[in-house]
Order: C-alpha cells, then structure tokens, then sequence
C-alpha cells in the first residue's frame, strides 16, 4: 500500500516538473520573440586591434570551450533582453539550455559560467579593468577607444 502512494506521488511530481518546464520554455520563446532586434556588437579588452572573433570563437569563449581559458567571458543579468539576443544569434541556444547547460557544469566542477553585473555601465568599467574580458553590448552604445570590437551580431 505504502508503495503504490510512493508510485502516485512520483508521478505527480514529473507531471508537475515536466508541466512546469513546457511552461517556462513557452514563455521564453514568447519573449524572445518580442525583443526589440538591435545589433549586439563583442569587445574586447586587448592591446591586439587587429583582433576579430568568429561567431563560433564567441560561442566557445561563452560557453567555456578552449578559448575561455585566454578570454573572461562577461554577460548581463538573465531575463535581460540583450543577453536574450546574444544567446540566439551567437551562441545559438535559448536561455533556459544555456542555464542548465551551466549548471551541469557547476556541478560536475569542470567549468563556471561567465562573470556577470547588472548593468552595461558595470560590464564597461569590468572590461576596462580586466585584460582580455569579452562582453556583447549594444551596438549604440559609446566604447571607449582602449576596447576591440571584435565582432558584429547577424
């Protein structure tokens, strides 16, 4: 008798966990679709201003491939609609596979996932600060003359 309230109670609970990831993923594809479409540009703090990186290097440096270990990777806060952007068209994966991609990763203990500040004021002065620190901005926005923009988002 125990068993079968243990059984009922498990299927619950997928149901609810798988309920509440079907949710989740729809409303981030919702609002991914309804954020404004500005240029998402990548700089760099480097003494190289010759540098450029391939949408695939950008994605290794954010993801922590091989060319993390060379660059700090900086994002903005989740939920932020330049992050949103960045994601989708140079790293190419929704938020929500981003995330758990990062936590897997936090847990096993082979990698951490990019430094991140609130705002692009912080990112700026973070990258003024750090050699080699890479971060996506918007594309209006006034770099100062010591950082590389290095790429252009599609």
């Amino acid at each position: 008798m125990v068993h079968i309230k243990y059984s009922y109670n498990l299927k619950k609970l997928m149901f609810f966990l798988i309920a509440s990831c079907s949710i989740l993923f729809v409303c981030t594809k919702a609002y991914a679709d309804n954020i404004d479409n500005t240029k998402v540009i990548i700089v760099v703090n480097t003494t190289d201003k010759a540098l450029t990186f391939s949408k695939q290097q950008i994605r290794h440096i954010y993801m922590g491939g091989a060319m993390s270990r060379q660059f700090k990777a900086i994002n903005l806060p989740a939920g932020n609609p330049l992050r949103i952007d960045f994601n989708t068209k140079m790293v190419g994966l929704t938020e929500s596979r981003i995330q758990a991609y990062w936590a897997q990763m936090k847990f096993t203990g082979r990698s951490k996932p990019p430094v991140e500040f609130s705002t692009t004021k912080e990112v700026i002065e973070y990258l003024m600060a750090v050699e080699n620190a890479v971060a996506y901005l918007p594309s209006g926005i006034k770099i100062p003359d010591e950082l590389t923009v290095v790429a252009l988002s599609p």
